[in-house]
């Protein structure tokens, strides 16, 4: 793995990703900086020194020596890079002002590569080069579309809790410090689930809180034995089809309902990550054995484990885009 580049982040106009890349394959290791470790890195870097930079987890660091820079991080291999290497490339990139980077869209196919346009250039392309805007808007990102959606803010800074930032370094974890989940933390989760879009707005679910500390330990049993099943937070999604008045066969509510409870979920999952907490989807589960445990008739979806992360974790990198969309046109 070899240090590649220094890239804009997704979602801000400070900071930056260093980028790892094998050669000839498509993995990537991405360490994101926010502006005070970039700003730190930086000055090190401007005056030939060495030094240490912490970063926000308070346990991973940049270690500048002369000849290489280790980054080592929190449940992550170490990462290194020549430091004559990085300083060339993180000063050229401190040099002139970023905006968040965003995937550009061909006609055929999604491109991995980002990179940023001028203004010049962004005017040039607002412009319909054969009269139909439709086309045109269709070549757009969808990202960039979203990030530069009304009203434009371009001074003000995106808060620590905006969504893409969210969605950008969002981590499941596997093991939860013991530290109490504040209440008011759990009603604003119980909350965004309840803002989850719904068929036909019938909220076709039903979600269970598990605070009794047995029925924890039985639900690790449930699901195949995953001791983090046992965590400060413990909600199960289920079905209710019932609940859905739409005149549909029963498969077809059952559908409805089962989509109900998964995107209530996955709104509870963000909105978890926004509070500073971190969580684990739990979908391996006997469906039988929680309907017992839980002494219900409704289908469990899936279970959804939130705390504190016993250690913060970087986010894991994806596949390219271009594998994960086709285009239809």
């Amino acid at each position: 793995m070899k240090f590649t580049k220094v890239e804009p982040p997704y979602t801000s106009k400070h900071g930056c990703r260093l980028v790892w890349e094998e050669a000839g394959q498509d993995d990537t290791d991405t360490v994101i900086l926010n502006k005070d470790e970039f700003d730190s890195l930086t000055e090190i870097l401007q005056n030939d020194s060495t030094g240490t930079v912490v970063l926000e987890d308070q346990t991973s660091t940049i270690l500048v020596n002369s000849d290489v820079t280790q980054f080592s991080l929190q449940n992550h291999k170490l990462l290194e890079a020549d430091t004559f290497e990085l300083q060339k490339r993180v000063l050229e990139y401190a040099k002139i002002p970023h905006e968040p980077q965003y995937v550009h869209i061909s006609s055929k196919q999604f491109y991995p590569s980002v990179w940023i346009r001028e203004d010049e250039e962004e005017k040039k392309d607002v412009q319909p080069r054969n009269g139909n805007a439709k086309r045109q808007a269709a070549r757009r990102s969808l990202l960039h579309a979203i990030l530069h959606s009304e009203p434009e803010k371009p001074d003000q800074p995106l808060s620590e809790s905006d969504v893409f930032r969210i969605f950008a370094t969002r981590r499941s974890t596997r093991k939860f410090a013991k530290t109490k989940v504040e209440d008011w933390k759990v009603d604003k989760v119980l909350a965004a689930a309840d803002t989850a879009p719904t068929a036909g707005n019938f909220q076709g679910l039903k979600i269970f809180y598990v605070k009794n500390c047995r029925t924890k330990e039985a639900l690790v049993e449930a699901a195949n034995k995953q001791s983090y099943v046992n965590a400060p937070v413990v909600l199960v999604f289920c079905m209710d089809p019932s609940r859905v008045r739409l005149k549909f066969p029963a498969d077809i509510l059952e559908k409805f309902s089962i989509q109900d409870a998964t995107l209530a979920a996955s709104h509870a999952l963000i909105a978890a990550s926004g509070l500073g907490l971190s969580s684990i989807w739990i979908g391996m589960i006997d469906e039988e054995k929680i309907k017992s445990i839980l002494g219900t008739d409704l289908r469990p979806s899936s279970s959804l484990c939130i705390g504190y992360p016993d250690k913060k974790k970087p986010p894991k990198s994806r596949r390219r885009l271009k594998e994960l969309i086709e285009v239809i046109e």
